[in-house]
């Protein structure tokens, strides 16, 4: 299972890397994994400031849609425009071409309370 030591985890599948005040933000190689072939990806919330938690987007797979969680609070600067005609590229590259949205921080010191690489592979066992 490919779990870059780099990222912070969520318990809802969601990968985060803070890079200065910027999180870019994806899910995770389990999650896709579990989801499937992924057919569609709706992010409507550029420009939106968001809370932590809540929901940013959604990932419809053949057999299920499920929301995309906001690891921390922020502003989505930018979405991943090629997800709308590669939405296949988070089954193929999660961590790289298939990231989701860019957020500017709100509250930096929220990703300290994200998971380490090592507790999110005990948390998916």
């Amino acid at each position: 299972m490919n779990v870059p030591a780099n990222l912070k985890y969520t318990k809802d599948h969601e990968w985060c890397k803070i890079d200065g005040n910027i999180a870019t933000i994806g899910i995770t190689h389990f999650a896709q994994g579990e989801l499937g072939d992924i057919v569609y990806v709706e992010i409507e919330t550029e420009g939106e400031t968001l809370a932590h938690e809540s929901i940013f987007g959604t990932v419809e797979a053949v057999k299920t849609v499920s929301d995309l969680f906001m690891p921390v609070s922020g502003k989505v600067i930018e979405v991943n425009g090629n997800l709308e005609s590669a939405p296949e590229s988070v089954n193929q590259d999660p961590y790289g071409t298939g990231w989701m949205i860019k957020v500017e921080l709100s509250n930096a010191a929220e990703a300290n309370e994200l998971l380490s690489a090592d507790d999110y592979k005990a948390l998916i066992g």
